[in-house]
């Protein structure tokens, strides 16, 4: 059987060419590549806002999510004149790498056309990588743990933002989690935002020490609690942007929702054939998060005051 014809999305003002359209990519009710790409057409503006001048590692699945994964931080060749890339420099290895910097929509139709299922964008920016403007809390559950104790646990962090005069935007992971945004003052280096986050999740496991634990080693952990992985501020650390497919068969979306939802949220509820509707009718619920910049001084005294030690990074 013959690969489908290419088609051309008009996207804006630009043209972007999509080969083999007809590819089912997600197994489960049979969804193609050219469904993925109309989907992020239909949040563009919501894509954009999570993903714009951020250095971005694209996961690519050339095959369809039940083939293989490429994790893929330097923006394939054959890129159009308009992608922009902002390049990073890794330490370990000595290395830099040009990583999609994405400024339009169309950035993001073109990495689908290269096969890009999610969107993994850093927590800082191209004017300065180093210096993180999101924090990111992500309520990681273990293999046995419920998604009641998760929910009641992005309640407690609720609490604590408040309290803290902090505006915290959450989203669902697309997976078994839910994660919460913190826009910040790029003020500080990765490693006092990565301890500043570890002095927040303690004060979340003081308040639910029963749904809760910050346990460093993942063999160490209690499988039915929730981990709240204050390592995902770590330089070179991502996890799925808001609006992101994930790749898995049902083709479920990292989605925005609001604090009201949290109580009875389901993340199977969010695919690619549901949220343009949500999205349509609600907009983006990220849409103030960069009118809603805090400091983390707070919780950097907070570490202070209880002498933490930061583990070295897994």
């Amino acid at each position: 059987m013959g690969k489908s014809p290419a088609v051309e999305l008009e996207v804006r003002d630009r043209v972007v060419r999509i080969s083999n359209p007809d590819r089912v990519y997600f197994p489960a009710r049979g969804e193609t590549k050219l469904d993925l790409a109309q989907y992020y057409l239909s949040v563009g503006d919501g894509i954009v806002r999570a993903l714009r001048e951020r250095p971005c590692m694209l996961h690519r699945f050339p095959e369809g999510v039940t083939g293989e994964k490429v994790h893929q931080k330097r923006l394939p060749n054959g890129a159009p004149p308009w992608v922009r890339t902002v390049r990073v420099h890794f330490p370990r290895y000595n290395r830099h790498a040009d990583e999609l910097c994405v400024t339009h929509v169309a950035d993001v139709i073109w990495a689908v056309q290269m096969s890009t299922v999610e969107f993994h964008p850093w927590n800082s920016r191209a004017a300065d990588t180093e210096k993180p403007d999101e924090w990111r809390i992500d309520l990681d559950p273990g293999p046995d743990c419920t998604f009641d104790r998760v929910r009641r646990v992005a309640l407690v962090v609720q609490e604590v933002l408040a309290e803290l005069g902090a505006t915290g935007f959450p989203k669902t992971s697309g997976s078994k989690g839910l994660h919460v945004y913190v826009r910040i003052r790029p003020d500080h280096g990765f490693a006092d935002v990565r301890k500043a986050a570890l002095a927040f999740a303690r004060e979340v496991e003081r308040r639910a020490p029963d749904d809760v634990e910050t346990t460093w080693w993942r063999k160490d952990r209690d499988p039915k609690l929730v981990f709240v992985d204050y390592n995902q501020n770590a330089r070179d650390h991502t996890i799925a942007s808001a609006y992101s497919v994930r790749g898995f068969p049902e083709a479920t979306v990292s989605t925005p929702i609001r604090w009201d939802e949290v109580p009875d949220v389901d993340p199977r509820d969010f695919t690619i054939a549901t949220v343009p509707k949500r999205y349509a009718e609600l907009g983006d619920l990220h849409a103030g998060i960069d009118d809603a910049v805090w400091s983390i001084e707070p919780l950097l005294e907070w570490a202070a005051r209880d002498e933490l030690e930061v583990p070295d990074e897994q």
